[in-house]
């Protein structure tokens, strides 16, 4: 994949931290450690948005539309 170089700026104490990590080789480098948090965080913003989602869903209707295309569907079934 295609990498881009972005400039950003960190306060001390997160570059302090982000800098020990480095050290204890937990990440390679300063790039790996900020692309990996910026990946999480997306990625629990994309989890959190389909929560939220999933949350507005009535549980009644979601149920009924599902055993009305499974009754339809049983109907095609060869009986065994």
């Amino acid at each position: 994949m295609a990498r881009s170089k972005v400039a950003i700026s960190l306060d001390a104490n997160t570059l302090n931290r982000l800098d020990r990590l480095v050290k204890a080789h937990v990440f390679p480098n300063r790039s790996q450690a900020i692309q990996e948090a910026v990946a999480e965080k997306i990625s629990r913003l994309d989890r959190s948005r389909l929560a939220r989602e999933c949350a507005k869903l009535d549980p009644a209707y979601e149920k009924a539309l599902a055993e009305e295309g499974i009754s339809t569907e049983l109907a095609e079934w060869p009986e065994y």
